[in-house]
């Protein structure tokens, strides 16, 4: 057995885990402000006079507020010119006070009235007639406000959005950097602490444990804990399963620290070996490697997806997403969404910039036997890529001394 996997006492795989030491800061005003500007002269050139983000992760990008979408509207509009300003029900303005991280004027609507109503009057009132409004809101949401608006269609806010959140500031990096540097962390606890018999579950819950123990924002914000052929399935199957000699063993998981996502996963085998194992998951190592390899400032997303297929390939797996082989694409990108644009696939030919975040986790599956999935994060640099975690060295070694 690895001296990095087994031999650690459960009870004692928590000893040491306190708040991490170099916690990375938060963004700030500087920043908020910074990413106003940026919106306004995408909307600018996009012909539009303001843009409304909804609930949900760019809401936070923009003001700091961490809301969850709800059948209440909670939204900040930014026009060309002025202050923001943030649409909430009245007995939340309380809440989003203490939440909110930018100057914003405030207008609260009471439970009878209708918020989308409000909206058309603000933007009248500031001469604005064409509204770019976030891909995430509801269907519903964007037909009240197109009535609101008399027939006025709010256009598609994607490619401004995207623009602004796809290259991460330094900040941004630090936060991933803290948020991946804890969950490699956790992972290698949880590969010291199996035993023969022990349970997903009981991996699941230390997971959440030990990402809690180190000040992640809510713990675990993902926890996929698979042995034997339940890692043929790229996201596991239900229910308890217990560890075999011989197994192998997945264990995806994350956390967030101040929104900002880690996205890790390691593959190996609680004993030795078999030959097919090991020619898997040196395959599935190359392919990783591949990838990163291929990314530079300029070269399209699907190039970096091309790469890792091709190493896949040359060995007899696949093609495309046949299995054995790669059953899905080879990576996503991860900031306050632990999946959002760019993606590593076929026909996304966004051009890499430095700042860009992505997973790079070209999983390889053997159907009805196992899977191995090798996932660690880098990001663009002004002549290739950085990783944010070092990638696992072999399989009985998931993790860099």
């Amino acid at each position: 057995m690895s001296g990095q996997i087994g031999g650690l006492d459960p009870a004692r795989a928590m000893d040491g885990l306190e708040p991490w030491a170099a916690a990375a800061a938060p963004i700030d005003a500087g920043e908020y402000a910074q990413r106003h500007e940026q919106a306004r002269r995408l909307l600018h050139a996009g012909g539009a006079d303001a843009l409304l983000v909804t609930a949900g992760t760019s809401l936070r990008y923009f003001s700091g507020i961490a809301w969850g979408a709800s059948e209440r509207m909670v939204a900040m509009l930014l026009p060309l010119r002025g202050e923001p300003l943030v649409i909430c029900p009245a007995f939340e303005t309380g809440s989003l006070a203490h939440a909110l991280k930018v100057p914003a004027a405030v207008l609260a609507w009471e439970e009878h009235e209708d918020p989308h109503a409000l909206v058309a009057a603000a933007l009248r009132e500031r001469g604005a007639s064409t509204l770019a409004l976030d891909p995430q809101a509801p269907y519903g949401m964007a037909a009240r406000l197109r009535q609101a608006l008399d027939g006025c269609e709010p256009i598609d806010a994607t490619a401004i959005i995207d623009a602004c959140r796809r290259c991460k500031s330094p900040a941004e990096l630090a936060l991933m950097k803290q948020a991946t540097a804890m969950t490699l962390e956790v992972q290698r606890r949880a590969a010291a602490m199996l035993h023969e018999g022990i349970g997903t579950d009981t991996l699941v819950r230390f997971i959440d444990a030990a990402h809690r123990a180190l000040g992640a924002d809510n713990g675990s914000t993902f926890c996929i804990v698979q042995f034997g052929e339940a890692t043929a399935y790229p996201h596991g199957i239900p229910g308890v399963q217990q560890l075999r000699e011989r197994d192998l063993v997945l264990i995806d998981t994350g956390c967030t620290v101040q929104g900002y996502h880690s996205d890790i996963t390691r593959s190996y085998v609680f004993g030795r070996a078999d030959d097919d194992q090991q020619r898997i998951w040196d395959l599935e190592r190359a392919a990783q490697q591949a990838a990163f390899d291929a990314v530079r400032p300029g070269v399209a997303c699907e190039s970096v997806d091309r790469a890792a297929r091709a190493v896949l390939e040359a060995a007899g797996l696949g093609p495309d997403y046949r299995l054995p082989g790669l059953p899905h694409r080879t990576g996503h990108g991860c900031g306050l969404a632990i999946h959002e644009a760019p993606y590593l696939v076929r026909g996304d030919a966004t051009p890499l910039q430095p700042g860009m975040c992505c997973s790079d986790e070209p999983m390889i599956v053997v159907p009805g036997r196992f899977g191995i999935r090798l996932e660690d994060h880098f990001h663009v640099t002004d002549d290739g890529a950085a990783w944010f975690t070092p990638p696992s060295p072999a399989i009985d070694q998931p993790f860099a001394t």
